[in-house]
């Protein structure tokens, strides 16, 4: 009985395998299946006729797969896997007395051992291997002995969502250091009461940096409360509620930072002599005093900004600001995000400067009108659908320059109809002046972007020491895995920037730029293959490979289709809104590169189904593009198991001489822990959404992955030294600060991510050495 259903189960898996295996063929993709599926079906009749050359055969094929395994991706354990593990675990039944009961004919158990056996090896010392790890270290040398830090405030705190408007998220704090950091222990737990409810939006998420000035902490919460907490205690001292109502049109519900102001002109110790601005997700931008929490009545009216003036098509949950504004030269500079692939009729990308003191507009940059900067008068209204800035911008107040990360206007992959200044400053850097909001200089990361490849993160500006001296720098990072290190004064490259050929094939109608710019210094993986397609076994791996070749894929910038096209790197970006940290004393950069393919298909208007009742805002899936003649559908390139068709890694550690442009170090970084039933830690490499931060004591700490841990870095190296637990997703950057007695606190927010579904929350959580 035991041969006969073990025959028919191998029958079973001939079939799948020589089916699936026959459409590969035919797409052009390897015959391996095929041939497998061939092997399975001949084994499968020689066992049911009890022949023992059944074990001879798949002997063979054992063999000829660990070969055909090795040769086609190496010795990268995690690909093996998926190959040969069905397979030896067959092997191994075979070897069984019930599997080889009553068989005819000379033993054939020795060759199939030896195949086992050999399958094990490889697998064994695959596991002591990694091919995608590039080892290497960080010089140590003190470059700038007196480095630029982009504002002058006490080493112990961070006024700003970078910790200064250079926004090099670098504090020069170096009490830990990589041989203590693995003595860091709670120091306390705050949590805030804010989480996410049944009738939130998909995208609710806490990615919050807190700001430390004095003794208290400032952060928002995703339903855009504003607390402020003892630093040294983490208890709290005020919170505001905006009473922010839920809105089904809104697309994100989160908050990742307040803004903080000291008005020297008010004495201190009276009301609103320090001040915290609350951007809400209802379109306001509130003035609270630093002190209490009360409302400051004296900025804009009373004490609120309405950011909705002067927007075409004001449509509530379709325009609001998700990032903390910045503060600089008596201005507060504030962009926002518009919900992508809603519709053609969206709120503007507009920039605007208000007075901090009183909230008058002072300038307005829009992106579809940029040569006109006074302040629009009401009654009239700036550009829909202009590209914006859904991150926070920097800026050098001795230049007087503001630094600007754009966005694309949507619909997002669909380019037709798009005005001259959209192709000039969509997914750019731009360069305003402070004081009049003038174009001073733009440069442009994608042209006539069909993927939603807006510039995500904050530029951080660093002064970089070259052959030709000391140059103030900017480096932007991309989601296309572009790192772009320019003049900040003129946007010319310090790393070269090239024009490199790029797919056409956009529908008609439309078109794709023939070149793309790339910078020297990138992150851009190699082009997807079929041999990069992975799974848990090898039967969703087959499917993943079919799937591959069904879509449009000519790599990086390949449009999107009608067939439905994969895009790789994916709308999630290999760097999104958490950017890079930079070390300005060493000249290095610290990042978390991720890689997740996705697919891009277009649907005709005449094919889009009526919005459902309980339709809610989101970036995956149908997204509709009222008005346009194409809606799209889109989201992560997944087996039929729900895991990414693409082998991992998908994230990693890294680290670059901003000196040379070169990579040191790119390791793997997290592990499957949150990601499967079981809680494996298995170092796999996962993707994350997050942002690094770098002490002054050489240690990098990182939350963002998907698993739940916040961990420290050797800076240099690139090592993990330390991990902590987490009782939520840290999808949120870390800050460091000190308090009284002079111990060092790292902070992370654990509130989890909609999208990417880590677990949610509502945690503060402070980390100091033992006193």
């Amino acid at each position: 009985m035991a041969v006969t259903i073990t025959s028919l189960v191998l029958f079973l898996i001939g079939l799948v395998l020589g089916g699936g295996g026959i459409w590969l063929a035919v797409l052009g993709g390897s015959w391996y299946y095929l041939i497998a599926g061939l092997v399975f079906l001949i084994t499968a009749w020689l066992l049911l006729r009890r022949r023992s050359t059944s074990l001879w055969l798949y002997a063979l094929f054992v063999l000829a797969t660990l070969c055909w395994a090795v040769w086609e991706i190496g010795f990268d354990w995690w690909q093996l896997g998926p190959r040969g593990g069905v397979i030896v675990l067959i092997a191994l039944w075979l070897l069984t007395p019930w599997a080889r009961r009553g068989l005819l004919g000379p033993d054939a158990r020795a060759p199939l051992i030896l195949a086992v056996l050999a399958s094990l090896a490889v697998a064994g010392y695959s596991m002591t291997v990694d091919p995608h790890d590039i080892g290497g270290t960080l010089g140590t040398e003190k470059v700038a002995t007196a480095a630029n830090l982009g504002g002058d405030m006490p080493a112990g705190e961070w006024h700003f969502y970078g910790r200064t408007p250079f926004g090099q998220r670098y504090s020069p704090l170096d009490q830990i250091t990589p041989d203590n950091v693995a003595k860091l222990q709670p120091a306390w737990t705050y949590r805030t009461g804010d989480v996410k409810g049944p009738d939130d939006i998909g995208e609710t998420t806490y990615q919050v940096t807190p700001l430390k000035v004095g003794d208290a902490l400032y952060i928002c919460t995703p339903h855009n409360f504003a607390i402020a907490i003892d630093a040294a205690s983490g208890q709290e001292k005020w919170r505001y509620d905006p009473k922010v109502k839920l809105d089904p049109n809104r697309q994100h519900q989160t908050c990742r930072g307040v803004s903080y102001y000291a008005d020297a002109k008010i004495a201190a110790g009276q009301p609103c002599a320090q001040r915290v601005y609350l951007p809400t997700s209802d379109a306001r931008l509130i003035a609270l005093d630093a002190a209490n929490g009360q409302v400051c009545a004296s900025f804009a009216e009373g004490g609120t900004l309405n950011l909705m003036a002067n927007m075409p098509y004001p449509k509530s949950g379709y325009y609001y600001s998700t990032s903390a504004p910045l503060i600089v030269g008596g201005k507060i500079i504030v962009g926002g995000a518009v919900n992508d692939n809603y519709s053609t009729e969206e709120p503007s990308g507009v920039i605007r400067a208000f007075d901090v003191d009183t909230g008058a507009l002072l300038w307005n940059w829009d992106s579809g009108n940029p040569d006109v900067t006074t302040p629009l008068p009401a009654g009239q209204t700036y550009t829909h659908n202009s590209p914006n800035m859904w991150s926070t911008a920097s800026a050098d107040e001795k230049l007087g320059l503001l630094y600007l990360p754009l966005g694309n206007q949507t619909p997002d992959q669909l380019g037709m109809g798009r005005s001259a200044n959209v192709e000039k400053f969509s997914s750019s850097i731009t360069a305003l002046d402070l004081n009049t909001g003038q174009l001073r200089w733009v440069r442009q990361t994608v042209h006539h972007d069909l993927w939603d490849m807006d510039v995500p993160a904050q530029p951080t500006l660093v002064d970089i020491t070259t052959a030709n001296g000391v140059v103030p720098a900017l480096v932007g990072p991309t989601k296309q895995g572009d790192l772009y290190v320019l003049d900040r004064r003129t946007g010319e490259p310090i790393i070269p920037v090239k024009e490199v050929p790029a797919p056409g094939g956009a529908i008609e109608g439309d078109h794709a730029s023939p070149t793309q710019p790339a910078s020297d210094l990138s992150f851009n993986p190699k082009p997807l293959t079929g041999a990069d397609m992975w799974g848990i076994t090898m039967f969703d791996q087959l499917a993943c490979r079919i799937e591959l070749k069904k879509l449009h894929y000519e790599g990086r910038y390949t449009p999107p289709s009608l067939q439905g096209s994969l895009i790789y790197p994916g709308n999630f970006g290999v760097f999104n809104w958490g950017g890079v940290a930079v070390d300005p004393v060493r000249q290095v950069m610290f990042g978390m590169p991720t890689y997740l393919a996705f697919t891009s298909k277009l649907i005709p208007r005449a094919d889009v189904p009526a919005p459902g009742d309980n339709t809610k805002g989101s970036e995956q899936g149908l997204n509709r593009n009222e008005g346009a003649p194409y809606a799209v559908v889109m989201g992560p390139f997944l087996s039929p198991l729900g895991v990414p068709c693409q082998a991992p890694p998908w994230g990693y550690v890294a680290g670059v001489d901003l000196k040379t442009g070169n990579i040191a170090y790119k390791h793997r970084n997290g592990t499957v822990y949150d990601m499967t039933p079981l809680p494996l830690p298995l170092k796999v490499g996962v993707p994350g959404i997050g942002g690094p931060m770098i002490t002054g004591g050489g240690v990098a700490f990182l939350g963002a992955a998907v698993d739940d841990y916040l961990r420290a870095y050797d800076l240099t190296t690139g090592r993990q030294l330390w991990q902590a637990r987490l009782p939520a997703g840290g999808q949120s950057t870390p800050m460091t600060y000190t308090v009284a007695d002079g111990r060092q606190f790292v902070v992370i927010v654990a509130g989890g991510h909609g999208s990417v579904g880590t677990k949610p929350g509502d945690y503060v959580m402070a980390y100091t050495l033992p006193k």
